[in-house]
């Protein structure tokens, strides 16, 4: 583990030379890259100083023990006890620091809650699920707008589609994506029986800005004499500019501008809008496609999730978990649920880490 450390420590130093390197502080870019890099590292680093102070700290204790002195021997077994305490404290934490992060952790997300089998049941229990997700995303402090909504007949939803913005939205909802079943007596029922009826959770990482890479090789770039209004000089000088985004096809243009360096700062914030609106579509068709390897079917045999009324009990059946306290949940404290499937997560990544 400490050769790892040791490798990040080194990688923490170049970093911050570079970030004195006037040629990187010019190219605001690749500075902001490697600042985020910096700011990322700096927590491992600063517990790796703690955990090798605490390591200094057992040796010195350890030779204290090995002093003639009783007293030196008997300050030392004092010691001792307590710095094991804080190494096996601060190597578990540096395990969990060194997982790999997922990139897209930090991104927004789109979130589409649909109803599976069970009819106007299946429709209401969106409506609950979606009612428990955003009390839960308001209890976090992030922010959400509804795309689409399709309303069931006797209420909830049969989709509805949402945008949910704020930090680590994908980190903490990754996976909620499956299928959520649920058994109660419905309100449409007049016997009094236990119905089992089934919605599905999609969530899909938003592209942003910086997903969007347009490189000068791709692009195509025409001047021409613009036309319209403006007098003589529009038609004087090639001042309008048009771009071509050779792998999409994509092209943008403008002539507004006097200047023809203006023109191609618009055009290409055109082009650079309509490449974004292009992956954001293919993310939402992208969100169709992988429903079912996410989700599954919709079919109530087809779960990561039971939410049994009257029981009071949620189950999640891939790390087996049971809570008591349905009634909270639906209420939006789905937090523990949250945090038991991303640890389960990070054990799972650290026995590979400690396999390889």
């Amino acid at each position: 583990m400490l050769e790892k450390l040791t490798a990040i420590e080194d990688k923490y130093y170049i970093l911050e030379e570079q970030l004195s390197d006037p040629d990187i502080i010019s190219d605001l870019s690749r500075y902001k890259k490697i600042n985020k890099e910096y700011k990322d590292l700096q927590e491992i680093i600063r517990v790796l100083s703690e955990y090798r102070q605490i390591l200094s700290g057992i040796e010195t204790a350890n030779e204290m023990m090995k002093d003639a002195d009783p007293e030196m021997q008997e300050m030392g077994k004092s010691e001792i006890g307590p710095l094991e305490v804080s190494r096996i404290e601060l190597e578990e934490k540096l395990k969990m620091m060194l997982i790999p992060k997922d990139p897209e952790d930090s991104k927004d997300v789109l979130f589409e809650i649909r109803s599976g089998t069970g009819g106007d049941e299946a429709s209401i229990f969106a409506g609950d699920l979606f009612r428990m997700y955003s009390r839960y995303f308001e209890s976090q402090g992030w922010t959400y707008e509804i795309l689409e909504a399709n309303e069931g007949d006797s209420g909830g939803y049969s989709k509805i589609i949402l945008e949910v913005s704020g930090e680590d939205v994908y980190g903490k909802l990754k996976f909620e994506s499956g299928g959520h079943r649920v058994q109660r007596i419905p309100k449409t029922e007049s016997q009094g029986r236990v119905h089992t009826s089934a919605a599905t959770v999609a969530v899909i990482p938003k592209l942003e800005e910086e997903d969007v890479d347009i490189k000068k090789s791709d692009l195509k770039v025409d001047t021409f004499r613009a036309s319209g209004a403006g007098g003589q000089h529009v038609n004087k000088t090639e001042s309008g500019v048009r771009f071509t985004h050779l792998p999409t096809g994509l092209i943008t243009e403008s002539t507004e501008a006097r200047s023809q360096i203006k023109n191609r700062e618009i055009a290409l914030q055109r082009l650079y809008q309509l490449i974004l609106e292009k992956n954001r579509s293919a993310v939402q068709n992208t969100m169709a496609s992988q429903r079912k390897s996410m989700v599954g079917s919709g079919d109530r045999s087809d779960k990561v999730r039971t939410y049994n009324y009257p029981q009071n009990r949620l189950t999640d059946h891939r790390i087996n978990l049971t809570l008591y306290n349905l009634d909270s949940v639906m209420e939006g404290n789905i937090g523990d649920v949250i945090e038991a499937l991303r640890v389960y997560d990070n054990t799972e990544k650290l026995k590979a880490i400690d396999e390889g």
